[in-house]
């Protein structure tokens, strides 16, 4: 099952009052693990950075200057996550909107919600009243938070990859130790020396005291046919 993790980063909280997506990040999970594969990209957003959104991810007017403007990448950011993957986004109403209003502007289809699947929710049911946010629960998972000093659209979706695993329950070990198993024993097979079959035809004596033992027989089974 592929499913992509995706987060933004945004000037601000509403897109209806104008505020633009300026980094989005996904990463592609197949059976709820990482494959490796990524999607990034820093995006102009036509307009200033509010420095309250700037002391969050860092992203400058500057360093946004040259970079494409969403409708550059639409059909990349598309063909990445496919047609039909679910999306895995922490407070996916967030994300969608600002996704949504990105796609409309440029005459696309907007992503329907019931594709997506909201970790946030998937927290608060799993752990009642406990702080939810991406850094409480990588701390609750013990999932490596070094690297984040601030919001970061690829990071955090690589960060909510293994957060996602844990609420669904964690690696499974005895897999790991399953797996180990069987390739010690296909190693051990493939070690073992090749023998020639034996011969095992049945000689004449034992042939002769068979027929004997067959006579000894009453109303054997296959006489009755």
């Amino acid at each position: 099952m592929r499913e992509i993790v995706l987060d933004t980063e945004t000037t601000g909280l509403d897109p209806l009052q104008g505020h633009r997506v300026v980094e989005i990040g996904c990463v592609e999970l197949l059976n709820h693990i990482s494959t490796g594969k990524t999607y990034h990209a820093y995006l102009n957003p036509e307009r200033d950075m509010p420095s309250e959104a700037a002391m969050v991810h860092g992203l400058t007017d500057e360093f946004l200057a040259d970079k494409p403007i969403f409708s550059q990448v639409v059909d990349d950011f598309l063909s990445f996550i496919g047609n039909d993957a679910p999306l895995i986004i922490h407070n996916a109403s967030f994300d969608m909107n600002f996704i949504n209003a990105e796609l409309t502007r440029c005459g696309f289809k907007r992503l329907p919600f019931d594709r997506a699947t909201d970790t946030v929710l998937m927290a608060r049911k799993k752990f009642p009243g406990a702080p939810a946010s991406l850094d409480a629960l990588c701390k609750r998972f013990g999932v490596d938070l070094s690297t984040r000093k601030l919001h970061g659209a690829l990071l955090d979706s690589q960060l909510l990859a293994e957060v996602y695993l844990e609420l669904l329950g964690g690696r499974q070990p005895d897999l790991a130790i399953a797996t180990e198993v069987i390739v010690e024993a296909s190693a051990q097979a493939a070690a073992r020396e090749h023998r020639v079959a034996r011969a095992h035809a049945a000689s004449a004596d034992e042939i002769a005291a068979h027929e004997e033992f067959l006579k000894s027989l009453k109303e054997p089974l296959w006489k009755r046919a």
